[in-house]
């Protein structure tokens, strides 16, 4: 009888020691259950053809915010890849200091090619020199993703406009 109550004191105990991530959302409203990991959705991206989409929500790590609005985001892959993830109809935003904070998006994932252009114009709004703009040369095969509700962990809070 001693051994079961002490079994279920360290389980009482194991439970509420777990630490509860509180995360503001973006968009839609989602949660964090059934989510993907990065390892996953890179794989996934690997079987993408341009123009093919995948349902998908996946947790990672922001690396990386559009600096001016805060209207697109980076969230690191597996074996150093990124996935480029913009929000439906332009609908919403993240907050421009979620750099380093765990996420959950919910979307579609696709492969894209993106434009000299387009990636001069995102080197930009990400603070690159004119130096490293200039060296943007060749288009690029990108993994992108339209999501359309974002979690960021409570520690960002939201952008005025």
């Amino acid at each position: 009888m001693r051994k079961l109550g002490l079994l279920i004191l360290v389980s009482v105990f194991a439970f509420s020691c777990q630490e509860k991530v509180n995360y503001a959302f973006f968009g839609e409203k989602i949660d964090d259950s059934h989510a993907v990991s990065v390892a996953e959705l890179s794989n996934d991206y690997a079987d993408l053809k341009p123009g093919d989409t995948l349902d998908v929500k996946f947790k990672g790590t922001i690396k990386e915010v559009c600096s001016k609005k805060g209207c697109w985001m980076k969230v690191g892959l597996a074996d150093n890849q990124d996935t480029f993830v913009r929000f439906k109809d332009y609908g919403f935003f993240v907050p421009m200091n979620a750099a380093d904070l765990n996420t959950v998006v919910s979307g579609k994932a696709f492969v894209t090619e993106t434009s000299v252009a387009e990636l001069k114009h995102y080197a930009k709004d990400a603070g690159k020199t004119e130096e490293e703009i200039a060296q943007i040369t060749a288009p690029e095969r990108q993994y992108a993703f339209i999501a359309s509700g974002v979690l960021i962990e409570e520690q960002a809070k939201a952008t005025e406009e």
